[in-house]
C-alpha cells in the first residue's frame, strides 16, 4: 500500500475510535429484518418496472435511526453492519425476479418452486460475496480511477446520521422522511389497490387516419420517485425510449383493420413485435458497456490473479495486513469450504432441474461458473465506476444468456432442456453479478467509515442466506395474488417482469417453439448503434449529458404509461438541485423517494398476500364517474411532487436556520 493510501485508511479509521463494537446481536438481527423488507419490497418493485434501486442509503438511515433513537447505540460500526446485510435482501431480489419468473412465462412452471429459487438464489448469492473478497484490494482499495458515488454517499449518511440526533435522543431528519415516504407511499398503494377509491393508471387509445394512437400513465408516487434516484438524464432517455415505441413504432405499423379495442390492439403490438426492439438494443447495450471498462476489468484480473499466486493464505491480502482490522477479509479456508459448498449446490440443482442429465448439467455448471467469475469482475467495476444503481445487470445477464445459448446449441441440446438450462445459468449469474456489485459498494462506504471488511463479509453472508428463502413465497404471494384480483399474474398488466419476459423470449426462441421477430430485434441494434454514434462528440467533448442505450432500450421494452411518471421524476430532481443552495436538497430528496418506494412496495406484497388469500379489492371507486376518479389520481400524484419539492428544498432552509 503507497503512503498516501495509508495515511487515508487511518484517516478514515479515527473517524470511529470512540467504539469497537460493530458485529453484534443487535446489528445482525437488525440488518437481517431490513434484508427481508428490502427484498420483499425490491421483488415487487422489480417485476413491476423492471428496476431495483440500491437499498444502502435507506438502509443507513433507518440503521442509525433505529439504532441510536430507539435502543440509543451510538456506533457508526453496528450501523454499517446494518446497512450492509440490509442491502444483500435488495441485491438478491434483482438477481432473481431478472430470471426465476421467466419459467412461469415460458410455462415450464405453474408455481415457483420452492427449493429450485431458493438454492439458485442463495448459491448464486453466495458465490457473489466469495469471489469479489479476493479482489477488494485492487478495485475497492487501491484504484484511483473508479470513484464509487454511491460507496462515498452511503458513508457521508452514515456519518451525518451518527451526528444528526438531538440530544433527546429523537430520530434524525433524514429518519423522518424515510419513515414519511414510507407511509405516503403506502397509504397511496392501499388507496388504488384495495379500497379502489383511485386509478392505478389513466390510459386511452383511439383509431385516427387508420392508425392506432395512444397516450397512458401510471398514477404510482413510487415511479416518480425512481425517476428522481436516477435523475433527469437517465429518465429522459427512458421516456424517449417509451414514446419512441408507443408514440411512433405503433402507430407506424397499426395500419391493417383491428377487430379489438385501440388499446388492446396497442398492447398486442407491443407484446408481439415493438418490445424486440428493446431486446436488440439491450444486447448491443450490454455488451457496450462490458466493452467500455474493458482496461479496468483487465486490470482488476491481473491483480487478482498476482495476488491470488503470491498471497493466497492470507484471501488476497498483503501479509503485513494480515492482522490489521480495517484489512482483514474472511479466512481463506473458509472461502474454498464455502465455494466448493455453492458449487455442489448449483450442480445439485442443475442435475434434479435437467432430469438428472450429466452431460448437460456439467456444461451449464461450468457455464455459470465461468461466467459469474467473470462478471463478478464486471459488476464490481461497473459499480466503482457509476454506482450500485446505474449497473446494467441486465445487460450483462443477456450476455450470459447469449453465451449460454451458443455453447448449448453447439452441444446439440434443444427442447425444454436447453430453456432449463438457459435459465438456471441466467439466475446464477444474475444472483453472482448483483451481490458482488452490492458487496463492493458496501465494502467502499466500510472503508470511508473505518470497518473490517471481515464482518461486512459475514453480515453480507447472513443476509444474502436468510433473503434467499423469502424469494420463493414473495414471487409465489405476487404471482397468485395478481392472478386471483385479474391482472394475469407476473407477466401481465400489473407485474410485467420485463426482464424475466425478455429471457423467456430469448429462451424460447432458441430451444422452444417461440417465433423472436429478428427483423425487429435487427431494428433495435441498428437503433443501438445510432445511440452508440450519437453519443462520440458528446464524450469527445466532456458533456455531463451523455447519450446511454440501455435506459432508452428499457423505455422501449417497458409499458409506455410507466415511463411518464418517471420523467415527472426526473423533472423533479432537476428542479430540486436548481432550488437548493447545496446538494443537501437533493440528497433529502433521495430520501423520501427511498421511503415512497419502499412504502408502495411493501403495500404491494401485502395486497398480493390478501388477494392471494382471496381477499381482492373492494372496487369502492365503481360507481365514481371514471373520469372522475382518474381527475382525483391525478390530482393525488400532483400533490406528492408539490409535496417531494417542498419537503426537499424547504426542510433544507429550515435545517440551515435553525443551525
Amino acid at each position: 500500500m503507497s503512503t498516501s493510501n495509508s495515511q487515508t485508511a487511518s484517516a478514515q479509521t479515527s473517524h470511529t475510535v470512540s467504539t469497537d463494537r460493530e458485529l453484534t446481536v443487535m446489528s445482525l438481527s437488525t440488518g437481517l429484518i431490513l434484508s427481508v423488507v428490502m427484498g420483499a419490497a425490491n421483488v415487487y418493485l422489480g417485476l413491476r418496472v423492471g428496476m431495483t434501486v440500491s437499498a444502502s442509503i435507506p438502509a443507513a438511515v433507518l440503521a442509525t435511526g433505529v439504532l441510536r433513537g430507539v435502543f440509543n447505540r451510538r456506533s457508526i460500526l453496528e450501523a454499517n453492519i446494518v446497512q450492509t446485510s440490509a442491502s444483500a435482501g435488495e441485491s438478491l431480489a434483482a438477481g432473481i425476479i431478472f430470471t426465476m419468473p421467466a419459467l412461469i412465462m415460458t410455462g415450464i412452471w405453474s408455481e415457483f418452486d420452492f427449493w429450485t429459487t431458493t438454492l439458485i438464489a442463495m448459491s448464486g448469492g453466495l458465490l457473489g460475496i466469495l469471489m469479489m473478497i479476493p479482489m477488494r484490494r485492487a478495485i475497492v482499495v487501491e484504484s484511483t480511477e473508479l470513484k464509487f458515488p454511491e460507496g462515498v454517499a452511503c458513508a457521508e449518511v452514515l456519518k451525518a446520521g451518527a451526528a444528526e440526533h438531538d440530544a433527546d435522543g429523537h430520530a434524525s431528519m433524514g429518519t423522518r422522511l424515510v419513515f414519511g415516504g414510507l407511509a405516503a407511499g403506502a397509504i397511496i398503494k392501499f388507496c388504488a389497490g384495495y379500497l379502489g377509491v383511485l386509478k392505478s393508471s389513466v390510459e386511452h387509445a383511439t383509431r385516427a387516419g387508420g392508425r392506432t394512437w395512444y397516450f397512458g400513465m401510471d398514477v404510482s408516487p413510487a415511479l416518480v420517485a425512481v425517476g428522481l434516484i436516477v435523475g433527469l438524464p437517465v429518465a429522459s432517455q427512458v421516456f424517449l425510449g417509451g414514446a419512441l415505441g408507443w408514440y411512433v413504432l405503433i402507430p407506424l405499423l397499426s395500419h391493417e383493420p383491428i377487430e379489438s379495442s385501440a388499446v388492446d390492439h396497442a398492447f398486442a403490438l407491443w407484446s408481439s413485435e415493438i418490445r424486440y426492439v428493446g431486446v436488440g438494443a439491450m444486447i448491443v447495450g450490454g455488451l457496450s458497456a462490458i466493452w467500455s471498462v474493458r482496461h479496468g476489468i483487465g486490470a482488476a484480473f491481473r491483480e487478482l490473479f498476482g495476488q491470488v499466486r503470491s498471497r493466497g493464505s492470507s484471501s488476497g491480502s498483503d501479509p503485513e495486513f494480515a492482522e490489521v482490522r480495517t484489512e482483514r477479509n474472511l479466512e481463506f479456508g473458509y472461502m474454498v469450504s464455502l465455494g466448493l459448498f455453492c458449487a455442489t449446490i448449483v450442480f445439485g440443482v442443475y442435475f434434479v432441474l435437467l432430469d438428472r442429465s450429466l452431460g448437460i448439467t456439467i456444461l451449464a455448471t461450468v457455464a455459470a461458473l465461468v461466467l459469474s467469475f467473470f462478471f463478478t469482475a464486471v459488476a464490481s467495476y461497473i459499480v466503482g465506476l457509476v454506482g450500485n444503481s446505474n449497473s446494467p445487470v441486465s445487460g450483462m445477464t443477456i450476455s450470459a444468456v447469449l453465451l449460454t445459448g451458443l455453447m448449448l446449441w453447439v452441444g446439440d441440446y434443444s427442447g425444454k432442456a436447453g430453456i432449463l438450462a438457459m435459465l438456471g445459468v441466467a439466475g446464477v449469474v444474475c444472483c453472482v453479478a448483483c451481490t458482488a456489485g452490492d458487496v463492493c459498494n458496501d465494502l467502499k462506504t466500510g472503508q470511508l467509515v473505518g470497518a473490517s471488511p471481515r464482518s461486512q463479509q459475514i453480515a453480507q453472508v447472513l443476509g444474502v442466506v436468510v433473503a434467499a428463502f423469502i424469494m420463493a413465497p414473495v414471487l409465489t404471494i405476487l404471482h397468485e395474488g395478481s392472478l386471483n384480483a385479474g391482472t394475469g399474474g407476473i407477466g401481465g398488466e400489473e407485474l410485467v417482469a420485463p426482464q424475466a419476459g425478455l429471457f423467456a423470449s430469448l429462451a424460447e426462441g432458441f430451444f422452444g417453439d417461440g417465433n423472436i421477430p429478428w427483423n425487429m430485434v435487427g431494428w433495435g441494434v441498428g437503433l443501438a448503434v445510432l445511440i452508440l454514434l450519437a453519443d462520440i462528440p458528446l464524450a469527445l467533448k466532456n458533456r455531463s449529458f451523455r447519450l446511454h442505450v440501455m435506459p432508452v432500450a428499457v423505455g422501449i421494452y417497458l409499458p409506455a404509461e410507466l415511463s411518464v411518471p418517471i420523467l415527472f421524476g426526473g423533472i423533479l430532481n432537476e428542479m430540486i438541485a436548481r432550488g437548493s443552495s447545496s446538494d443537501a436538497g437533493e440528497k433529502r430528496g433521495v430520501l423520501l423517494a427511498s421511503g415512497i418506494i419502499a412504502g408502495e412496495s411493501l403495500m404491494g406484497v401485502l395486497l398480493g398476500l390478501l388477494a392471494f388469500l382471496g381477499w381482492t379489492s373492494l372496487k369502492l371507486g365503481e360507481s365514481v364517474s371514471p373520469v372522475l376518479l382518474e381527475a382525483c389520481s391525478l390530482l393525488v400524484l400532483s400533490g406528492v411532487l408539490v409535496a417531494m419539492y417542498q419537503f426537499s428544498v424547504r426542510g433544507q432552509s429550515r435545517s440551515a436556520t435553525k443551525r
